[in-house]
């Protein structure tokens, strides 16, 4: 081997203190996360399925604001895509939550350092994915049991009722975003530094030229 040839191979070499994000730190956020969501769907299904008196079981938690009440989501959020037909609903759904898992997985082996944002969000939004995903494996649909709601002249208007995997989801997106808002302001690419500014100074003036010989 050349001088030369050694010399690219060091260049092309990482250093050696290059980062590798924490695949254990990925896999316990991600189990905890969907342990969290299962145990809660699997309280849900053993206390609030079935009916009580003829309607729906619940639990108050803040009056006329919070309730605990079963129910299962064969679509995604906000009820998306729920009047599909099963044959083709489920399938759809298992391969977007799959396609998702994929893509988070694809993404955290690629960020950097600093960050951290990035390293919380991601795994908590795979956390989510999979509890969702059991579920959709299980049952064709989603347990959600958490409703929020307002009454407004008698009326009573709900935000569409979710689970912990969609808490997981969200906080984890939102730290995504936070990461993306981060990086405009510090980094030119993904978890790279920008180039620090080069001082504007002014060119050097051309130095005179020397005078003939006979006229200095």
């Amino acid at each position: 081997m050349t001088g030369q040839d050694a010399e690219e191979k060091r260049a092309e070499a990482p250093p050696d203190d290059a980062y590798r994000p924490s695949m254990l730190f990925l896999a316990v956020i991600t189990v905890v996360s969907a342990a969290a969501d299962l145990a809660s769907k699997g309280w849900a299904k053993a206390a609030l399925s079935g009916a009580d008196k003829g309607r729906p079981k619940s639990i108050e938690v803040i009056k006329d604001h919070f309730d605990f009440i079963y129910t299962l989501n064969p679509g995604g959020a906000w009820s998306f895509l729920r009047s599909l037909p099963e044959n083709l609903r489920r399938p759809f759904f298992l391969f977007v939550s799959s396609a998702a898992i994929v893509f988070i997985v694809s993404v955290y082996r690629r960020i950097h350092r600093d960050q951290w944002a990035m390293r919380w969000g991601l795994p908590l939004a795979l956390g989510g994915a999979v509890g969702n995903l059991v579920d959709r494996i299980r049952y064709g649909s989603v347990i959600d049991f958490i409703d929020f709601y307002v009454i407004r002249n008698g009326r009573e208007i709900h935000w569409p009722t979710f689970n912990v995997a969609d808490i997981a989801i969200v906080a984890g997106v939102l730290l995504m975003a936070l990461d993306t808002f981060l990086s405009r302001k510090t980094r030119g690419g993904l978890g790279e530094p920008m180039p620090p500014a080069e001082p504007l100074t002014a060119s050097p003036a051309p130095p005179s030229p020397l005078p003939p010989p006979g006229e200095a």
